[in-house]
């Protein structure tokens, strides 16, 4: 037996994202669930265990808040715009209390990545920042570097052919450094006497080192001077703050200049020194940066924390070169002279044999249809291996006028096809033989047949175009026009048909030619051009021809503007433009005649065209318009199918007839003339043709019954109208009849 256990009623309490648990009715809860437990609980339907309710009740109660949380993240996380800004809310925090290292590591492929596409994307940019730090250094290392090139030329020049020149290209050997080292090494003659470490803000003198045996004057007036001869070059030239005055000559002292961040490093140097004293000057003071870069910079007059540095400023004092006597040896340039001379005649014959060579190797590579792979001079000998086109130039024949022995030269070519289009040209001309009517040329690379040809020749032309598209130059051949009768045919065909899509109002659906006869079919507009009259001038048989041409109104607005003439025959005070598309009205007309060209004008809209009549203005007599009104309230009604108002139309002809005559005599004495628009009108059972037809002779006999009872006919004019201008939609249980009428508009010139 299944017992059934009875609902309990619990008090329910939503979970929240308070962490505490209703532990009372949680302990309720269970003792409940305890006391009503089935101990025969099973599956009841299609072995799905029915749902506890207290079960959820107990779980909203255990983890509620849990579950609101994940609830919570599940859905930030599916929403991009919140989760960008959750994470942006924790991310500086976060930043800010990663370790530095971990967070360099890990931002440091994202930025490196990011400056990358900066300095791919804008250089300038970066140019910029560097150009104002690496010019002036770039440009001050240069300078040097060509002062330092041009004394060590100088010097080199100068001892290259004495005996202190020899011993010192030996030394030079022997340590591994260069000639013009050891020669400035030995050569130049100077002496570091003062080194000045002066505060560069200040000016204030911070350690002064002199050499033995060297005179001057009090150091801080040297100081002071020198301080002020930089603000006053600086003043005078608006010279940038980083830049200075770093070189002063007066008679055999020299004051060079270094500028650091907080001091300025002057040497007074007697004699010509080296240009690498720079470097060795720059050394000292970029080590006393180094060591005293906080007291530099906050160095106020005293030095008492600058102990030591007159140590650093004593390594220049003792930088110095003594003076050697030397005389010119002209014993070792006689000797010298007399091994250079043989020697120099042996360089110039083999470099004067070795230019010939490579002018000829220069004039095979220019060849068209030769390839060098190889090249090379050995014993005397010279040999040169390649790839060479039966078609190109005789290898041996180029040596001609080189001066090139050809006893001494050594070639090896091995045949291939060349690509070039001059090589291809001829291979093709000698495979296809063409007609003297075909021209086979080469433009921009590619091969171009043109001229006339039979069949059978342009199928062998289009099988050698195939062949050379793997790599070779295009082949060209479209020029070519197949000269037998079915092509000349097609291709006269193919003009007319081209000429008749070109025509405003026609649309080609189909055309085919089969049997040598021509088939086309499509739409054709009334007033576009006869297909007939263009086939003349196209050499096309007329007899072979077989058109069919469907009926259609283009919506092309030249022939628009023609249907709009014929249906609504405006007014003389009015004009037809096309502007754009668009069919403009411009001038003056009776209100009657608007109102018809405002309803072709909404219904040309619903084709996509745009009929404008704003500029329009009315011109109606004002005492004719009630009568104008009138008369165009009336309608003659037909049955169907008939052309002749029944006797129950009789009454209204003659009423309409007194009025129309009535109008016309007011209209006389107002000064203008007045014409009647007769439109015939039919429903839409049948075909339109037949409509457009009944509709015509309807207005045709008003105008007759008109004509009958007086009035003028000069004054009647008439439209068939077919079905374009209902009275009422065919669906109403009146339509068809009431649109089976002939109205009448009233115009006024």
């Amino acid at each position: 037996m299944t017992s059934t256990v009875d609902p309990i009623s619990l008090p329910q309490r939503a979970a929240s994202n308070d962490p505490e648990i209703d532990r009372e009715a949680l302990a309720n809860l269970l003792v409940e669930i305890a006391r009503n437990v089935d101990p025969d609980y099973r599956a009841r339907l299609y072995g799905v265990p029915t749902a506890d309710p207290r079960m959820e009740t107990l779980r909203q109660l255990l983890v509620g808040r849990e579950i609101s949380e994940l609830s919570r993240v599940a859905h930030l996380l599916d929403e991009p715009e919140q989760l960008a800004a959750a994470v942006g809310g924790v991310l500086p925090s976060a930043a800010a209390r990663a370790p530095h290292a971990q967070l360099g590591e890990a931002l440091a492929p994202a930025v490196e990545r990011a400056v990358q596409r900066s300095i791919q994307k804008s250089p300038r940019t970066l140019t910029d920042i560097l150009y104002p730090v690496f010019l002036p250094a770039i440009r001050k290392s240069i300078g040097e570097k060509i002062d330092q090139t041009f004394q060590s030329l100088n010097e080199t020049l100068r001892h290259i052919f004495t005996w202190h020149g020899l011993k010192w290209r030996f030394e030079a050997w022997r340590t591994g450094a260069s000639f013009s080292e050891v020669v400035l090494k030995h050569s130049l003659v100077y002496r570091v006497e003062h080194v000045f470490l002066i505060n560069r803000n200040s000016g204030i003198l911070i350690a002064h080192v002199t050499a033995d045996n060297a005179t001057s004057e009090d150091p801080q007036l040297i100081s002071s001077m020198l301080s002020a001869i930089q603000d006053f070059v600086k003043d005078s030239f608006n010279e940038k703050e980083q830049s200075g005055l770093d070189t002063i000559r007066f008679g055999e002292l020299r004051l060079w200049s270094e500028v650091g961040p907080f001091a300025t490093l002057v040497a007074v140097i007697r004699g010509n020194p080296p240009e690498e004293l720079h470097e060795i000057v720059r050394d000292v003071l970029f080590r006393i940066h180094d060591e005293y870069s906080q007291a530099l910079e906050q160095f106020d007059g005293d030095s008492s924390q600058l102990a030591g540095i007159e140590t650093q400023l004593q390594s220049c004092v003792e930088l110095k070169q003594e003076d050697s006597n030397q005389g010119f040896p002209w014993l070792v340039v006689a000797a010298v002279l007399l091994v250079l001379i043989p020697a120099g005649g042996w360089f110039f014959l083999s470099w004067q044999s070795g230019q010939r060579w490579q002018a000829y190797v220069s004039r095979l590579s220019t060849q068209p249809g030769i390839i060098v792979a190889e090249q090379k001079v050995r014993d005397g000998q010279f040999y040169i291996a390649g790839l060479r086109d039966p078609l190109a130039a005789d290898p041996q024949a180029l040596l001609s006028g080189t001066q090139v022995d050809p006893a001494r030269v050594r070639s090896q070519w091995q045949f291939y096809q060349s690509l070039d289009p001059e090589f291809v040209l001829k291979r093709l001309t000698a495979s296809l033989t063409p007609p003297k009517s075909v021209r086979l040329s080469i433009v921009e690379d590619r091969i171009v047949a043109e001229g006339e040809a039979p069949d059978t020749w342009i199928d062998r032309a289009r099988v050698a175009a195939r062949q050379l598209e793997a790599g070779g130059p295009v082949f060209d051949f479209s020029k070519v026009r197949d000269v037998s009768p079915e092509a000349r045919a097609a291709e006269h065909w193919q003009t007319y048909v081209s000429r008749l899509e070109a025509q405003p109002g026609i649309i080609v659906a189909q055309q085919r030619a089969s049997g040598g006869h021509f088939y086309i079919s499509g739409l054709r507009d009334p007033q576009a051009a006869d297909p007939q009259a263009l086939l003349s001038g196209t050499d096309v048989d007329p007899a072979r021809v077989h058109s069919q041409w469907q009926f259609y109104q283009s919506l092309d607005p030249k022939f628009v503007v023609k249907r709009l003439m014929a249906s609504l025959v405006p007014p003389d005070s009015v004009r037809f433009s096309i502007i754009k598309d668009r069919i403009v009205v411009v001038g003056e007309a009776p209100a009657a005649w608007i109102d018809r060209a405002r309803v072709a004008a909404q219904q040309l809209a619903a084709d996509g065209l745009s009929l404008e009549i704003s500029e329009l203005r009315e011109v109606t007599p004002q005492e004719l318009t009630h009568l104008r009104e009138a008369i165009q309230a009336v309608d003659i009604f037909f049955d169907s199918g008939k052309a002749v108002p029944g006797p129950e139309q009789l009454p209204v002809l003659d009423q309409l007839a007194n009025q129309l005559k009535e109008l016309a005599k007011d209209a006389r004495k107002a000064g203008v003339t007045a014409q009647f628009m007769l439109t015939g009108h039919s429903d839409t059972v049948g075909r339109e043709t037949a409509n457009a037809s009944i509709s015509a002779a309807r207005a045709e006999t008003v105008r007759a019954l008109l004509k009958k009872r007086g009035v003028a006919p000069e004054s009647l004019l008439v439209r068939g109208a077919g079905t374009f201008e209902p009275a009422e939609t065919e669906n109403s249980r009146t339509g068809s009849s009431a649109n089976r009428r002939v109205s009448v508009t009233v115009n006024f010139h």
